[in-house]
């Protein structure tokens, strides 16, 4: 793909908001062969004027003197700006990178689809743990699963603070689950507790799938011990993933084994894979500018985004409602 700005070679690219996560990316897009990081921005001066000298390159207090500059942008900002500052994007013609949740309102996330569909380029939402390697992985070897467990638990941080556990780290697990089981959401079930903040700060949701699938998933972002870890219950096996370390178990029965009814675990076969680590974030910024130049949808579109987004507005709104009507 040739740069809209006249450079054959290389695509421009810029970062927007350069916070925890956002410094990351900046630092990621110099690693990226044919990507040129002409700037980052952010309001923070000092902050800004840190990460461009890491990345060697200039600091804007105010993004908007990157926008005739570049050809893709990551957007890392708080959430309640993700859709003034990607809907400024797109209306460019910039494709973008737009850290999860992608709005705070199905309606923000449809105009942005329609947008990025008029304007013919690249809406790719920050879901970073389909790049997990232990992840893709298991999309290799599942069928039908029946039931999802999952445990996404970390102490507190003043980061997201403008949303709740659900939106700020559930929504990974969702978008996870919603891809695996590929069936429409029948029922959700949630229950939540503000304890930090001003949004739920623990949630549970259950939620059945048409297909009778049912994923029992849990979140906290007060929790000393972190931990994250999905496991899914199928006719075939038991499949474990510990997403920090990127590493699957495998649980089946053994071929040919007879029935021992005093020692029934003798007829279960267990399969560990630890993988080579990689970065899933260089994975998802190389996927993103990978479909830019092929021009291609992304592996994780803004369709795809609103899914996790609809799904975890509806635990929130649940959890709202509960706790309102205990007061």
């Amino acid at each position: 793909m040739q740069s809209q700005h006249g450079d054959s070679k290389s695509l421009q690219a810029a970062v927007i908001g350069v916070g925890s996560l956002g410094q990351h990316h900046a630092r990621v897009y110099t690693e990226i062969p044919g990507v040129s990081l002409v700037g980052v921005a952010d309001k923070n001066e000092k902050q800004v004027k840190d990460v461009a000298k890491r990345c060697r390159c200039p600091a804007y207090t105010d993004y908007h003197e990157l926008l005739n500059q570049i050809d893709i942008a990551s957007i890392v900002v708080n959430t309640q700006a993700h859709y003034a500052v990607a809907k400024e994007c797109l209306k460019k013609g910039i494709s973008i990178l737009l850290e999860k949740p992608m709005t705070t309102t199905l309606a923000e996330a449809d105009d942005l689809i329609r947008i990025a569909k008029e304007k013919k380029v690249v809406l790719q939402i920050g879901h970073i743990e389909r790049f997990n390697r232990a992840i893709e992985e298991l999309k290799t070897m599942l069928t039908a699963p029946k039931f999802i467990e999952v445990h996404r638990l970390g102490p507190f941080s003043q980061r997201n603070m403008d949303i709740g556990v659900t939106l700020d780290l559930m929504i990974h697990d969702l978008d996870i689950i919603l891809d695996l089981v590929g069936s429409k959401v029948k029922r959700v079930q949630a229950t939540g507790v503000k304890i930090l903040s001003e949004h739920d700060d623990i949630s549970n949701a259950r939620i059945t799938f048409a297909n009778s699938c049912v994923a029992n998933v849990s979140a906290s972002r007060v929790t000393m011990a972190a931990q994250r870890k999905i496991r899914i219950f199928s006719p075939a096996s038991y499949i474990s993933i510990d997403y920090k370390k990127q590493e699957l178990s495998i649980y089946t029965l053994k071929k040919g084994q007879k029935l021992d009814e005093h020692n029934l675990m003798k007829m279960i076969k267990r399969e560990r894979k630890v993988f080579d680590k990689k970065e899933p974030l260089k994975s998802e910024l190389t996927s993103f500018v990978n479909s830019v130049c092929a021009g291609q949808p992304a592996v994780v579109s803004g369709e795809h985004g609103r899914q996790a987004l609809a799904l975890a507005l509806e635990i929130s709104e649940q959890i709202k409602r509960q706790n309102y009507s205990a007061k």
